[in-house]
């Protein structure tokens, strides 16, 4: 089959490579020259762990554009998988996904079947549809097909997915994404879960503010079991062991970040809002989000009193191990207030520094490994549980840092070990704090 996929960010590129990778015909379109220069020259423009890898062994069934135009013609299927960005009250920004739909109108020759693979919102379907009947000659179905992929494991959650969600109503439509889907299902044995639109864009939304929801109830649980002197991860084992309760992402720490939950809680937000919907769970669920991302530094402070002067240490900056996406990151906030209450800042990540360093507001030292990070440093932050951080040789961290303290901003190491290696570690829930202000 041949198909378009218009925009080449996390959810485009990863998607015309697997599709690619299951033989099909794919044409890559995005305005950024400068993406499609890379590209064309071999050049994965973000690092996703094993794209590059798929990427080059499917590159000869892969072409790249930056006009719509010529590639619509081309394709029985276009997946429209541009950018959402929040705008200022919460909404998403759809200027970007009808520039493009304007644009597939003013240039297909026959029916086409438009899948928005964008997260988009509920009602979006309609508008696209009408939008289509009024500027295209030709019938287009409009297909939802919302996509659920972690990024770090982007690559895996797409070849083997947990279920495709399609959203439509037409048979040319169902029997398209049943053919398109069914090699990454079939040998897995998951389902295809075939459903009307809004109920398409609708599960969208309910995942990720639910998945918000489990990560912001435990960092809230987390705060209650420090003042009570309860142990989170004993806590955790407890609850989650019922049957009927997921274990998966009751992980405290300092907070989700990225570029779906906070946008998606936020526009899920909005949606209520103007439906007369006052989802307060929600509400809360950001409220708490935002708190969190607070807490290394005001531990710091308490610990420490004044911070001016001193060296903090950062370990991670990217909002997620395996990724270099620091969009809505806790290290952005957590070095700003840092900066603002006087310290210097020296930070590690493995692959997101570029980035953070673009994004952040304020000035920090990029250092070349976490040793060097550490070195000199009066505290060290954990803020990204990347794995080699695990393996950390801490005796001569000891030696390197002025002074042994650990904040630790995901849980990485066990209390009793570090204290017994000479550290005052704090973890987030993990004991009593009782600290004498410096």
């Amino acid at each position: 089959m041949n198909i378009a996929i218009l925009g080449t960010g996390y959810v485009g590129l990863v998607a015309g490579v697997c599709f690619a990778d299951a033989g099909h015909e794919v044409w890559c379109v995005d305005s950024n020259p400068d993406k499609i220069t890379a590209l064309n020259a071999g050049k994965v423009p973000f690092y996703e762990p094993g794209l590059d890898d798929l990427f080059q062994l499917n590159r000869k069934r892969m072409k790249f554009s930056e006009s719509i135009g010529t590639t619509v013609a081309k394709a029985q299927v276009i997946f429209i998988a541009v950018g959402t960005p929040e705008l200022a009250d919460g909404a998403a920004d759809m200027e970007p996904t009808f520039r493009a739909v304007r644009e597939i109108c003013a240039a297909a020759t026959e029916a086409k079947i438009l899948v928005l693979k964008s997260t988009v919102p509920v009602g979006t379907f309609r508008k696209v549809a009408s939008f289509c009947k009024e500027h295209s000659k030709f019938e287009m179905e409009i297909v939802n097909n919302p996509e659920f992929l972690r990024q770090g494991a982007a690559i895996e959650d797409f070849l083997k997915p947990d279920r495709v969600v399609i959203g439509c109503s037409g048979e040319r439509a169902t029997q398209a994404m049943r053919e398109l889907y069914e090699p990454f299902v079939g040998k897995n044995n998951k389902p295809i879960l075939f459903m009307d639109n809004a109920s398409a864009e609708t599960t969208k939304y309910a995942a990720n503010a639910f998945l918000a929801l489990k990560i912001s109830f435990i960092n809230e649980l987390a705060l209650l079991a420090d003042k009570l002197g309860a142990d989170i991860d004993s806590v955790r084992a407890g609850f989650t062991s019922d049957s009927r309760i997921n274990p998966a992402f009751f992980s405290p720490g300092i907070g989700y970040g990225g570029s779906c939950f906070p946008k998606d809680v936020r526009a899920l937000i909005h949606m209520g809002k103007t439906h007369d919907v006052d989802l307060k769970l929600l509400k809360a669920t950001d409220a708490v989000n935002e708190r969190q991302k607070t807490i290394l530094t005001a531990r710091l402070s308490e610990r420490l009193g004044s911070l001016k002067g001193l060296t903090v240490a950062l370990w991670g900056l990217a909002f997620k191990p395996r990724t270099d996406d620091v969009r809505r990151a806790p290290s952005l906030k957590i070095m700003e207030e840092l900066f603002l209450n006087g310290a210097k800042i020296r930070a590690f990540d493995p692959v997101a520094a570029k980035n953070a360093k673009e994004a952040c507001r304020v000035p920090f030292e990029v250092c070349d490994s976490a040793l060097s990070a550490a070195t000199g440093a009066d505290a060290l932050l954990i803020v990204t549980e990347w794995q080699e951080f695990r393996a950390a040789d801490w005796r001569v961290l000891k030696t390197k840092m002025k002074q042994a303290l650990v904040f630790d901003g995901r849980n990485l190491y066990d209390p009793a070990k570090m204290k017994a290696m000479g550290f005052e570690y704090y973890g987030i829930g993990r004991q009593i704090r009782s600290v004498t202000p410096g």
